[in-house]
């Protein structure tokens, strides 16, 4: 055991020597990456922003099939982002996947847009008669599907890589090179924010108000300049090579822990446990932790397990080290603390306050300008954009005073302040239904799919003031969350796990949406969604979310309370680190 130990030892002391020098070009990239990013943004957004309202008044959809299938692509997108991220780290390289997933999302843009340019491939307008409203047939359908199928591809690719692309161009191991990273970081936020403002104005108004078909055509055109600024860019880009497949690592673990779960554990298992650091490897060294145990046999040596020469494991599917254990663990601790985040995209993305506010007075003051009803999710987005410079400025500097943390407060702290807003959200969303409703049935204003309601549709604007101040905790403090607790060879992972938890949400909410639709159709209190909800009662199912969402919480508070940051030692160990002193001493 002594000698694997020195020979680890030679060979991480030779590991700096090996590596080959990367060219780190830092800000001179950005420009290159940030358009990009920028541009993907302002194409991909444009289109999506206003997609429900595009199924319904072009595809001639009911309100329920256009959320259900709008939810089924929202989550196969996120989905898509998980097998994007293991090709990326696997065989393809950030700069490849990203070229490739370019290139699709515009495809997957300009077919969406060319099912708006020509009549052929949409059903006819209804006019003001829905009863004589024709459905798309099945060859329409198909091309739409052909661009959500691109779109999806390109997706995928793009969400998971492109954060952990930017942070590629930066050198880790110098204070310029992490300044650069935070930098990125704020400008990555920066600019979607900006993006989806930009969306749901100028592109909303001109698809809703100007053209459909002009409408599409500028996000597929943003798309372009994407792709374009991106291979501009190819020269001085650092492009990580793939390391193979971090899965590989840790599903050798579990196999290696269920094949020695007879083994006992020893009574030091930080001294006595194998150990050795790869060659090159990216990945920081983390310490033993007592959780999780039962994995700790994997690295558990035995009489028949053989040693390389350079001190790695002969058969890896036989004997892990510790490095490898405590990588898996760092994971498997993730996993409980992101379940979290199917609920907290339910309650802080409610998809009804589109057709809400179709149902109420969007005119501007007095005047005949109304504001289109993809526009009012800008609120959210204005409430995320003021309050975070406020965060970074003022508020985390008092409370770093105060709690004498970096940051002020834990990533764990911040992500629940976020979950427990959107219970908040959500009843505020209930009171405010219950307001447009009575007024809408005591003085109604005729509209195509009920009457509209006398409200001001600007009373939805604190319900999503309060959604976008859950997404400056929770989703910002997720994504750092998944950057900083994932293995460093899966930072591409880590990008996509965010995206996974809205799909499992996007999966669930449809699934919540049509249990709720056909569960309480024909009841005496009535359809809680109907097409006109004039007729229904959407604030029973605010109060509904808003039980999910404080269930969601009290989860949250006990997976926190067990959950173990990565790198955090153990109690116990510096006993064991007198204990080894002592030992060596004595020898």
């Amino acid at each position: 055991m002594e000698k694997n130990e020195r020979k680890t030892k030679e060979i991480d002391a030779k590991t700096s020597e090996d590596q080959p020098e990367l060219n780190y070009r830092g800000i001179k990239a950005m420009p290159f990456i940030i358009g990009n990013e920028t541009f993907e943004k302002l194409g991909a957004i444009g289109t999506l922003t206003n997609l429900q309202v595009y199924l319904t008044a072009i595809f001639n959809m009911s309100r329920i099939n256009a959320t259900t299938l709008l939810n089924i692509f929202n989550g196969t997108t996120n989905f898509a982002t998980l097998l994007g991220a293991f090709l990326s780290d696997t065989y393809l390289g950030r700069y490849n996947t990203l070229g490739y997933a370019s290139i699709s999302s515009f495809l997957g843009l300009l077919v969406i847009t060319l099912t708006a340019a020509f009549k052929k491939l949409h059903p006819p307008h209804c006019g003001a008669d829905d009863s004589k409203c024709i459905g798309p047939d099945a060859g329409q359908m198909a091309f739409l599907w052909l661009g959500f199928g691109l779109m999806i591809v390109g997706a995928g690719g793009i969400r998971p890589c492109n954060f952990a692309f930017g942070a590629d161009q930066f050198n880790p191991n110098t204070d310029s090179g992490k300044k650069g990273v935070n930098s990125f970081f704020n400008w990555y936020f920066f600019t979607i924010t900006f993006a989806q403002m930009v969306s749901v104005t100028l592109v909303v108004y001109v698809q809703t108000d100007v053209s459909w078909s002009i409408g599409l055509a500028i996000p597929s055109i943003f798309m372009f300049l994407s792709c374009l600024l991106f291979f501009m860019g190819t020269k001085i880009y650092v492009k990580v090579k793939p390391e193979g497949s971090p899965f590989t690592s840790i599903l050798q673990v579990l196999v290696v822990a269920f094949k020695k779960r007879r083994l006992k554990l020893p009574q030091q298992p930080r001294l006595s446990l194998f150990n050795y650091t790869p060659v090159n490897s990216i990945n920081s060294k983390l310490p033993h932790t007592d959780q999780l145990s039962f994995l700790d046999k994997a690295a558990v040596l035995t009489e028949v397990d053989e040693i390389n020469p350079d001190g790695s494991a002969a058969n890896p599917w036989r004997l892990c080290s510790m490095q490898q254990v405590e990588e898996t663990k760092c994971v498997l601790r993730v996993i409980p603390v992101s379940l979290t985040a199917i609920l907290y995209h339910i309650g802080a993305q409610q998809q009804y306050i589109v057709f809400q506010a179709l149902q109420s007075n969007r005119h501007l003051g007095k005047t005949s300008f109304q504001i289109p009803a993809a526009t009012y999710i800008i609120f959210a987005m204005l409430s995320l954009s003021i309050f975070i410079p406020i965060y970074d400025r003022i508020l985390v500097p008092l409370m770093q005073r105060i709690t004498g943390k970096e940051g002020g407060i834990t990533v764990l702290q911040r992500m629940g302040i976020g979950i427990f807003i959107t219970i908040i959200e959500s009843f505020l969303g209930a009171f405010v239904e219950v307001r447009r409703r009575d007024l809408a049935l005591k003085n109604p204003i005729p509209g195509v799919r009920g009457a509209i309601s006398p409200m001001s549709a600007l009373w939805l604007v604190p319900q999503l003031a309060l959604g976008g101040l859950a997404e400056a905790f929770n989703s910002i403090g997720q994504v750092e969350f998944y950057y900083k607790q994932f293995p460093e060879n899966m930072r591409s992972v880590a990008g996509a796990f965010f995206f996974v938890g809205s799909a499992v949400s996007n999966y669930l909410y449809g699934f919540i949406i049509s249990v709720v639709h056909h569960s309480t159709e024909g009841t005496s209190s009535g359809n809680w969604l109907p097409e006109d909800l004039n007729k229904g009662r959407l604030d029973y199912f605010y109060y509904l979310t808003g039980a999910l969402c404080f269930f969601n919480f009290c989860y949250f508070l006990a997976c926190a309370t067990w959950y173990r940051y990565k790198g955090s030692e153990d109690s116990n160990i510096a006993l064991e680190m007198q204990e080894k002193k002592l030992a060596q001493h004595s020898a």
